[in-house]
């Protein structure tokens, strides 16, 4: 599995302007929405109630929110980045303004799990975490989370 089969181009959010953890995660819904066809408000109930196990925040300005919904075909994510970091309620206290929405079919398992892991990974890599930040475009943004990772991020 690579990140280019989780995530499109129209799913990413260059400038997301939002005020609050919940209002980013009904706008990433929105958006999952759109791409999947499903209602956003399942979405958002479900990322929500994934939220109150656990801030999804994973620190140095990053969460990657997900959930597991009845009628999503595939795993797909939607990113954004946000125009002004927010509180997340993250693990380290720190405001959030790379986020990673990951939705997945509800008997996806260990599938489910493995892509969490790719996302994180590249999530932890403090090069391509600034060239994220750095970026101001879906096409930028796309390219940088869909390209081969150099082996020293492996």
């Amino acid at each position: 599995m690579e990140l280019s089969d989780l995530i499109r181009e129209e799913a990413i959010l260059p400038s997301l302007k939002a005020h609050s953890k919940k209002q980013v995660l009904q706008d990433l819904s929105e958006r999952a929405a759109a791409l999947t066809g499903l209602e956003a408000r399942d979405i958002f109930e479900t990322v929500i109630a994934r939220e109150k196990l656990g801030s999804t925040g994973i620190g140095h300005g990053i969460a990657i929110p997900h959930g597991k919904l009845a009628g999503v075909q595939r795993i797909q994510g939607v990113f954004a980045r946000l125009a002004k970091p927010i509180d997340f309620e993250s693990l380290d206290d720190q405001p959030v303004d790379l986020v990673f929405l990951l939705i997945a079919p509800e008997g996806s398992g260990a599938d489910h799990l493995k892509a969490l892991s790719k996302i994180a990974r590249l999530l932890r890599d403090p090069r391509t975490v600034d060239e994220l930040r750095a970026s101001r475009d879906a096409g930028s943004l796309h390219h940088l989370m869909t390209r081969q990772a150099p082996p020293h991020a492996a």
